[in-house]
């Protein structure tokens, strides 16, 4: 399962979140339209599934373990009617519906999921120094966490997260009763009763895409990572049929060695799938870049480094698993005859006998937005 990893201010915080189950990112109050920064944290919520597990970072410790569960239909939703439009609202306007009710804050807490421990959130901490020290090579996204509310993190850094806090928390686990963990003693029989189709995350996406339409475009990147992760998360037919279907998603990945963070390379999409029926064995990783705009000639090349990366970082040179998108909503004269230059990968695989291979699985995708519809789709260039 992935994982997700929150920032707290205070320990009372800690302490609220883990008694109720819920957890809600408190964003800055929208002013004309959405931001990127609020449509990234919309985008973070879109994957989120139930089993995922969660943990909170606060004063340089972890604190874990939880475990993402369905309230109602879904883990996760729009904390408020209309809570996905760039509105702002008042604690009365809200009140009556507000799943989440964390007094006058609530109305910039625009997202809530729901979780139950797993086996327990632990009153003890892990210093992040030793979580990083446990299995440094699991840890990639947990070292570039700035200046972010949350991140999300892959199977095998989830499992070693859970690795080092159970492993820590051995005499809670064979201890009788329960001493050593916070109280969990949710209510959630008032919450299940609100929960209606205007709270749910398909209806409250497409809201997010129609405030920053500009016709069939999109007037910001990250909120084409928004639409194209909710759509491939929710199995959307119409998405599927041109990108797969994938069991893992995440945006802004990173993708170079380590470095200051702010001079980091992301990748704006990236994702896997299991080999069906045999999880967690991975057959294939999704590597993507988006333009809002126009694609040039060059874009290209930067996509190319992401597929180097992700199979030497991921794959171990097998470019077989790689399957690479560019997404804009127009192309450059140049483009796609650039592109059949250099995005082909040579290549050897195995040893007794070696074969020499070719790689060229880079689509070039059209996007455009559907506002009746409230999501994007897409056809191939060239």
């Amino acid at each position: 399962m992935a994982g997700y990893i929150f920032g707290l201010d205070t320990l009372e915080s800690l302490a609220l979140y883990t008694n109720n189950g819920a957890y809600a990112t408190k964003l800055s109050a929208p002013t004309a339209s959405w931001m990127g920064h609020h449509e990234g944290t919309f985008a973070d919520y879109a994957t989120m599934k139930a089993g995922d597990n969660i943990y909170f970072f606060i004063q340089r410790k972890i604190y874990g373990i939880g475990k993402l569960v369905n309230v109602g239909p879904d883990c996760k939703y729009f904390n408020f009617p209309n809570a996905s439009l760039p509105q702002s609202f008042t604690t009365a306007e809200i009140a009556s519906d507000v799943l989440w009710d964390e007094g006058t804050v609530s109305v910039n807490q625009r997202c809530v999921c729901f979780f139950d421990p797993d086996p327990y959130f632990f009153a003890a901490g892990v210093d992040m120094d030793d979580v990083l020290s446990s299995k440094p090579a699991a840890f990639k996204m947990l070292r570039v966490f700035w200046k972010l509310s949350f991140i999300k993190f892959d199977d095998e850094e989830n499992q070693a997260f859970r690795d080092i806090l159970l492993k820590r928390n051995q005499s809670v686990l064979s201890a009788e009763g329960q001493s050593g963990i916070f109280e969990f003693a949710p209510s959630r029989d008032a919450i299940t009763a609100r929960i209606d189709r205007q709270h749910s995350f398909p209806n409250g996406i497409a809201d997010v895409l129609r405030a920053c339409a500009d016709g069939d475009r999109l007037r910001h990147e990250m909120a084409i990572e928004a639409g194209i992760i909710h759509q491939l998360a929710h199995r959307d037919a119409h998405t599927g049929a041109t990108w797969g279907e994938w069991d893992y998603l995440s945006h802004q990945v990173v993708a170079s060695p380590f470095k200051p963070v702010d001079y980091m390379d992301k990748m704006d999409l990236f994702g896997y799938a299991y080999v069906p029926g045999f999880k967690p064995t991975k057959s294939r990783f999704l590597v993507c870049e988006i333009k809002r705009e126009g694609a040039q000639p060059q874009d290209i090349d930067q996509l190319m480094k992401y597929v180097d990366w992700v199979t030497d970082e991921y794959c171990h040179g097998d470019y077989s698993m790689i399957r690479a998108f560019f997404v804009a909503h127009d192309f450059a004269d140049g483009v796609i005859e650039h592109k059949q230059v250099v995005g082909v990968r040579k290549y050897t695989a195995g040893v007794r006998p070696a074969r020499s291979l070719e790689w060229n699985s880079l689509q070039l995708l059209h996007y455009s937005f559907n506002n009746a519809a409230g999501r994007i789709e897409f056809r191939l260039a060239g």
